[in-house]
């Protein structure tokens, strides 16, 4: 069921709508060097089979995987003869983001020097899989998942078309069996077709496929959760900025996306740990406490439960007042420490463990807070005396907080 056109082509409207830069390119027959971003199943590799048809250029394929440096040297070889014949090739490397450095090295002068052009598919970014200079050497599009309505006609023609598809079995989807497929692919053609033929092969000529049908031939939707790829940073970035804004709603989504995605437990309790000093912080400590806990717990009872004790603090620290003031003063303080001269610590500060030692000073004149806590006191070198570097927030108990420090520091 490949496309063999580009008006053929389903999705990805944003790059290659009719007048968009890179569709005007390949019907100029100016196909630059390009890598192709996006999840699987969006057209990647049927867009390049498309380009190589429309150019007259011969198509190589090699997938990174399985191909070596060798591999790109054959294909360098036949490539200069073709070109000394007026041919060009398009070399298509599927997950290019599994080339080493070599590999990549290997390919880059011929890329430069037009011998090849080069098509690479990925679903990392390149921007941390692909080498620099050959990164600045190919054009970068995005490939977005396929929207239900794409996934709705890609099943559509594959239903009807009697020379690639399954027309000739006079098959129907009930309006329930394709809303059912669509949602199950989750944005992948591949993952679509794959379910309606086996939903076919067992169901007799002028059938109508139902939802059951589709289901049982699926058994679960298609995940696009890569626990070592884009998806594990984007998705635990929402995750963490949800919590940031207060959302348990939109939290507790993203938890069950991670660990529906097979994500490790302790990561996400690292996590936790981390935002209940970085954005919860002196507003309400008892979210340290729970994300310890939840960590503790999550480790004991491992999955399936292990969610409730993760979902717990992920609820309660959405739900918990906000403060960065922790962050905010240990960086403030990092910045004097780096940029300034790290003074001797004030001798009334030392410890006086010795004769020697109170001969030159080392404990003089300090006060014992128990004995003297309303006296004030200068508790860091004279360089940085007087400095402001933690400002309390003014929610939850750090209200309470910064009425205390205002004692002791009136402005």
């Amino acid at each position: 069921m490949r496309p063999t056109t580009l008006d053929e082509f389903v999705g990805q409207v944003d790059v290659l709508g009719a007048g968009r830069p890179l569709r005007r390119a390949i019907e100029s027959d100016a196909v630059p060097s390009m890598l192709l971003w996006g999840p699987p199943g969006t057209g990647k590799t049927t867009f390049a089979e498309i380009v190589a048809n429309l150019t007259g250029a011969y198509f190589e394929r090699l997938s990174a995987v399985s191909a070596g440096v060798a591999d790109l040297r054959r294909v360098v070889a036949e490539s200069q003869v073709r070109r000394r014949s007026g041919r060009r090739t398009v070399l298509f490397v599927d997950e290019i983001h599994r080339f080493n450095k070599s590999q990549q090295d290997a390919v880059l002068p011929y890329v430069e020097d037009g011998t090849v052009t080069l098509i690479g598919a990925t679903t990392e970014n390149p921007s941390f899989e692909v080498n620099a200079a050959l990164l600045s050497r190919a054009r970068v599009f995005v490939f977005s998942a396929l929207s239900d309505d794409d996934v709705g006609t890609i099943v559509d023609r594959a239903l009807s078309d009697r020379d690639r598809g399954l027309g000739a079995r006079n098959l129907t989807l009930t309006p329930e069996a394709r809303s059912a497929l669509a949602g199950i692919a989750n944005g992948d053609a591949r993952t679509a077709l794959n379910a309606l033929e086996f939903a076919a092969a067992v169901a007799s000529d002028g059938a109508s496929l139902t939802a059951e049908s589709i289901f049982d031939a699926v058994q679960r939707r298609a995940r696009v959760y890569d626990k070592g790829g884009d998806s594990h940073y984007d998705t635990i970035s929402a995750y963490i900025k949800s919590i940031r804004a207060g959302d348990p709603d939109a939290a507790i989504y993203w938890l069950a996306r991670m660990l529906e995605g097979g994500e490790s437990l302790m990561f996400v309790a690292r996590r936790l740990v981390i935002l209940a000093s970085e954005d919860v912080g002196l507003a309400d400590s008892r979210g340290l406490e729970v994300a310890i806990a939840a960590q503790q717990a999550a480790h004991f009872v491992g999955m399936p439960e292990a969610f409730y004790p993760l979902a717990h603090a992920t609820l309660f620290l959405a739900l918990a007042p906000k403060s960065n003031s922790v962050g905010r003063a240990y960086g403030a303080a990092l910045d004097d420490v780096r940029n300034l001269r790290n003074e001797p610590v004030p001798l009334h500060l030392r410890n006086a463990s010795t004769g020697l030692m109170r001969g030159l000073g080392y404990g003089k004149g300090y006060h014992y807070a128990h004995d003297d806590y309303d006296v004030e006191t200068v508790n860091v070198p004279e360089n940085v005396a007087g400095k402001t570097y933690y400002r309390p927030g003014d929610r939850g108990t750090e209200r309470e907080f910064a009425q205390r420090n205002k004692k002791r520091r009136p402005e």
